[in-house]
């Protein structure tokens, strides 16, 4: 039977069945129920403006858009944003999407944590970061009508979810320290870890090997 949430359509079909138990099985859950509020408060948000998003394309961005801070998927030499869009790439290339498709949705991906860029690139790729600012930032909420937040968090509450990703993003990143640098997921790390010491933009200019 078909899944509606606050009127939004879940796909109804093997790409994305499979999307949600790669997921199930690798994130823990609240970034499980996370991953799929960005996904409805994505769609909400773009149809708020008007924007014709791909469904299957913004389901797989937003339930991939955090596997990098999985054990499962993440790595330590790159931003955990670039390890869930380079899952999502392979796995839509593998169910039959195009490169054009798949390469949206690592865009949408490993940039969701970029501010200001995604809204250029397409209503594809701005779909997730428009998720995330909700659902995270509680940006926008206003486009949301009560009814649609109330059906929402019926299907997928937030209990605690505040503290809970902070520590998923913290656990997810605390190990490759140097790959925050430039972003805001440096401050998760001051936050949690006193010792941490950020790299400094101006510093990095004015102390390089270049000869003044």
């Amino acid at each position: 039977m078909t899944e509606f949430i606050a009127g939004v359509e879940v796909p109804e079909t093997e790409l994305v069945r499979e999307a949600t138990s790669l997921v199930r099985d690798a994130a823990e859950e609240a970034v499980f129920h996370h991953s799929r509020r960005v996904f409805l408060w994505g769609t909400l948000q773009a149809r708020a403006r008007n924007w014709e998003v791909d469904p299957e394309l913004a389901y797989v961005g937003g339930l991939f858009h955090d596997l990098g801070l999985t054990a499962k998927y993440r790595t330590t030499g790159q931003r955990f944003e670039v390890d869930g869009a380079d899952v999502a790439f392979d796995f839509l290339k593998e169910h039959g999407r195009s490169e054009e498709d798949a390469r949206n949705v690592w865009l949408a991906i490993a940039l969701h944590t970029t501010p200001g860029l995604p809204e250029h690139l397409g209503p594809d790729v701005a779909v997730v970061s428009l998720g995330v600012e909700t659902d995270v930032l509680g940006m926008n909420l206003d486009r949301i009508s009560p009814n649609e937040r109330a059906n929402v968090l019926a299907s997928h509450p937030r209990p605690g979810f505040k503290g809970k990703i902070l520590e998923a993003f913290y656990e997810g990143m605390r190990e490759r320290p140097d790959t925050t640098f430039g972003t805001m997921n440096d401050d998760v790390l001051a936050h949690f870890d006193p010792s941490f010491v950020r790299a400094n933009f101006v510093d990095i200019i004015q102390k390089n090997d270049w000869p003044e």
